[in-house]
């Protein structure tokens, strides 16, 4: 009889040593290296973690609650209130935008930071409600100083017995060829990559911070990317999800065309839900998956959990939870295409919707999404498009009758915040008016230009122009 390759446990165990060797010189606990195994093991076999249409269907309207229709609500939801933690994750450097530190460190409006920002919902929640509402960061090794010195200031946002951040991990990268560790030289700590957000559920265990969320009497988490200040405390919601007992709850919104390479939600065969990456998609499948008439509903990487039910969970699979495998196939070094190829093993948060029995998802307004990815978000954010209420929400001005602006910056000069600072050095112009803005070329902004309706500035020249102060641009503009 041939021996199968693929359930060759021995043969794992070989191939993974390396790994957790490498792991434990680099102080990872044996949590986050169960856990990584369990990954690589699923690799080794052959698993690709891949999701087709044959495994999943569309989810239709009338299969989740809309939170537009949810009344009788908001007094569960201010129960609730005691209860409950933000978690904001907070891992991120904005590498892509040119930083070296926490992209929340970043000004966001009026002067003010995401992480300002946020820190001041929260202190406003807590005297409007009466409530405890601890804040807590998960930050990578990158983030953790830069984010803890930002929060110095507040010195009454901590909440006794809970600290105010935990620490995200990492994983080794695997060699495409043979299975290996990835190796580096050049720059050792591109050898690993970050575990993606389904991360949090071990870190808040090896931390200790979800035990110490639970003895400090909290059971509702409110979790969500920093960069994103459209999510908010919101008592409804949390009155929703409390009165229920769900143990998870994803916020999901309408696909629109900047959704297509959004995570989207799908019923599986057996019932359930679950989230499908675009890294999940087969490639055969893309075209479909970008279809937002298909699959009309988006993962915001916004969740409700419940803390116990968490914990239950956690218990239940010896703290590996077995989120769905992300297998992204990436080089070493990311800006090097010719370095070897590798695999990183990820997860994504909102996946755990697929784990736990009884998970759902609510369909909110898109103004519960509004995340800064890009340096041409950013300019929007800064733009008189969005206003800073006195309960620190940013919203849409309530002048603009124009839907989202629609911004396009060319990467070649306002990709790295450097660059985006350099071209509106004397103030970003008003928007209220514009529909679309595309600006093509190394173009420089004066003070006080007003731009209307949709309009291209394109730059043809091989020099910078600069636009004059006090400009009303209607049209186009090109300079050849």
């Amino acid at each position: 009889m041939v021996k199968q390759h693929a359930p060759l446990e021995e043969d794992i165990d070989g191939l993974f040593q390396p790994f957790a060797q490498k792991m434990e010189r680099h102080g990872l606990a044996s949590i986050v290296i169960d856990t990584f195994r369990h990954y690589f093991g699923r690799l080794v076999r052959g698993e690709t973690g891949l999701i087709s249409r044959a495994d999943i269907a569309p989810v239709a309207e009338d299969e989740i609650a809309d939170v537009a229709r949810l009344t009788g609500f908001r007094e569960a939801g201010r129960a609730a209130g005691e209860r409950s933690v933000v978690i904001k994750l907070n891992g991120g450097l904005g590498t892509s935008m040119g930083l070296s530190q926490a992209k929340s460190l970043l000004e966001a409006k009026a002067g003010l930071s995401f992480l300002d920002i946020i820190v001041r919902q929260a202190l406003i929640y807590r005297r409007k409600h009466g409530v405890r509402l601890p804040v807590v960061f998960m930050n990578s090794f990158s983030t953790e100083s830069d984010t803890l010195e930002a929060l110095s200031p507040y010195g009454d946002l901590g909440v006794a017995g809970i600290p105010l951040s935990f620490l995200q991990h990492k994983f080794p990268k695997v060699s495409q060829d043979g299975l290996t560790q990835a190796s580096w030289a050049a720059d050792p700590g591109l050898e690993w990559n970050p575990p993606g957000h389904g991360d949090i559920y071990t870190a808040l265990v090896t931390s200790g911070m979800l035990e110490k969320l639970l003895t400090g009497g909290m059971r509702y988490a409110f979790i969500s990317n920093s960069d994103n200040l459209g999510a908010v405390m919101d008592e409804t919601i949390l009155g929703y999800f409390a009165e229920h007992d769900f143990p998870f709850m994803m916020e999901v919104a309408d696909r629109t065309e900047a959704d297509r390479k959004g995570g989207h939600l799908a019923r599986l065969k057996n019932g359930g839900l679950t989230l499908r990456e675009i890294a999940q998609c087969p490639e055969e499948e893309l075209e479909e998956f970008r279809d937002i008439t298909a699959y009309k509903y988006f993962n915001t990487n916004t969740i409700w959990v419940n803390l116990e039910a968490l914990k239950a969970l956690l218990e239940m699979h010896q703290n590996v939870i077995p989120l769905p495998m992300i297998r992204n196939p990436k080089t070493v070094d990311p800006r090097d295409e010719s370095s070897p190829p590798v695999y990183q093993l990820e997860t994504a948060m909102g996946s755990a919707i697929s784990v736990f029995e009884g998970a759902t998802a609510i369909r909110v307004p898109r103004n519960r999404f509004a995340p800064v990815k890009t340096c041409q978000d950013l300019l929007a954010l800064w733009s008189d498009c969005y206003v800073l209420t006195d309960a620190m929400c940013v919203v849409q001005n309530p002048k603009r009758r124009l839907g989202t602006l629609g911004c396009r910056l060319d990467s070649r000069y306002y990709k790295n915040i450097d660059q985006l600072k350099a071209r509106f050095a004397r103030g970003v112009p008003s928007l209220l008016a514009c529909i679309s803005l595309d600006v093509q070329g190394d173009v420089f902004f004066g003070r006080g230009i007003e731009i209307k309706g949709e309009v291209v500035i394109a730059n043809h020249r091989d020099r910078p122009v600069t636009l004059a102060d006090g400009s009303v641009i209607q049209e186009d503009m090109i300079f050849d």
